[in-house]
């Protein structure tokens, strides 16, 4: 930074501290006389554990009466009654810069593995404002995912974002790491949100692999972190995006899995006294998600193509988290259980899922293409338990024929290893023989 810019912020550099004493605390809570402080702001508390001087990071989440309610980024163990409590008059902010791609940090951008910082990062809040509807291009470049049953039949566009909907258990972390191995974008940003301990270095090593890791960071909260941290790790991942994206970089992101961060949001509205409405979701979950998912996308330097699973309750694709989530997002990618127990990966239900920007993007050819096979596959489906029993006689139906004809051939292309890299234009090819030829 330049001398003359030092000098323009000594205006605004605080000559005194707001301090506030730790009341008490009530389950996810810290309840505390003062500071002077508002809604967002990160706040010290200054405590003594095993004769040392220690801080803890917390934020401040609400009012009540005259009291400052805080919810801590760690622990709440050796905060007392009397606990100093310092405000910063700054909302949280990360480091962010090239030198940060290869590694995974946590929630508050500091790295996992202990290792220090890169030198020359640049500070970002973690909290953005989304792009002004009338500065974000129109999206009319195709994104390249590597993914044949994604690339061929739900074409997705540069800065187009979409939800990966899926039961536990379907496939959705191999999913995510066949993209993030194979896509074309400039940079992939991994958000691991609430996800088991165990998982996230298997997903590393096994799903994401070391060719993948060169060009990703990772941002990982466990489950076992408060509720606070699962949040903040969706939105320092969005900021890192945003931040690569202001440089000209077309950025993929990838958050597993929205619903924990909702989860987590409701964890936060319950505690504060929020009225718990639909399913136990607070009102504030409903207002965050947008806040969060229309950060991503276009706008006039580069571009965040965005993947958000989502855990679907019961394979229930009509519950509240995955139902607003789909109002929101530009297309949905359904991962189908009886699919993938008949061994069919990855596990898409083609006539589920919709990319909602398809018909822009692709060609003519490759539309029909698409079309013809998404027919044949309904047609089978519809007719497929009267098949599967003998029940149907061949040359009742022309178009139940031609389906049963065509369907090995179209099963045969949906299916894809999971270290198989094909590329889009190799995807439509296929897709426009199939269509012409069938099985």
């Amino acid at each position: 930074m330049k001398a003359a810019d030092l000098i323009s912020q000594i205006p605004h550099i605080p000559t005194f501290k707001k301090f506030g004493k730790v009341k008490r605390v009530v389950g996810l809570m810290i309840e505390s006389q003062g500071p002077e402080s508002s809604v967002g702001e990160v706040c010290h508390i200054h405590i003594l554990s095993r004769g040392k001087q220690k801080v803890i990071q917390a934020e401040v989440v609400g009012f009540n009466d005259d009291l400052v309610i805080l919810m801590p980024y760690t622990n709440m163990q050796d905060i007392s009654p009397g606990s100093l409590v310092e405000a910063t008059a700054k909302p949280l902010e990360i480091k962010i810069g090239p030198s940060l791609i290869g590694k995974v940090i946590d929630s508050l951008g500091h790295p996992l593995d202990g290792s220090q910082l890169p030198s020359g990062l640049s500070t970002a809040y973690t909290e953005q404002e989304p792009p002004n509807p009338l500065s974000r291009p129109p999206i009319d470049e195709k994104m390249e995912v590597g993914v044949k049953a994604i690339d061929s039949m739900l074409t997705v566009g540069k800065g187009q974002r979409v939800g990966i909907f899926a039961g536990s258990g379907v496939g959705k972390s191999t999913l995510l790491g066949m993209i993030a191995r194979n896509t074309k974008a400039d940079l992939n940003v991994i958000a691991l949100v609430g996800e088991r301990g165990r998982e996230v270095r298997e997903f590393i090593e096994r799903d994401l692999g070391e060719e993948g890791l060169q060009r990703t960071i990772v941002v990982a909260a466990t489950s076992d972190q408060p509720a606070l941290m699962r949040i903040k790790g969706a939105f320092t991942a969005t900021a890192i995006a945003e931040y690569f994206r202001d440089k000209g970089m077309n950025v993929m992101l990838m958050m597993d899995s929205a619903t924990r961060v909702a989860m987590a949001q409701r964890e936060i509205g319950l505690a504060v006294g929020e009225p718990p409405t639909t399913k136990g979701y607070t009102p504030s979950v409903f207002a965050i998600l947008p806040k969060l998912l229309e950060r991503t996308g276009t706008n006039l330097h580069g571009s965040i193509t965005a993947f958000y699973t989502v855990l679907v309750d019961g394979d229930d694709l009509n519950e509240p988290i995955s139902d607003t989530v789909r109002g929101i997002l530009d297309g949905h990618i359904v991962l189908d259980r009886q699919i993938s127990n008949r061994g069919q990966y990855p596990a898409i239900n083609i006539l589920k899922s919709v990319s909602r920007l398809m018909n822009h993007l692709a060609s003519k050819e490759h539309l029909q293409a698409a079309t013809r096979i998404r027919e044949l596959l309904s047609t089978y489906m519809n007719s497929e338990d009267l098949i599967q029993i003998g029940a149907y006689k061949k040359g009742t139906s022309r178009e139940v024929d031609e389906a049963i004809n065509y369907y090995p051939g179209i099963i045969s292309f949906l299916k894809q290893g999971v270290y198989e890299q094909i590329s889009l234009p190799s995807s439509v090819e296929e897709l426009i023989k199939l269509s012409e030829k069938g099985g």
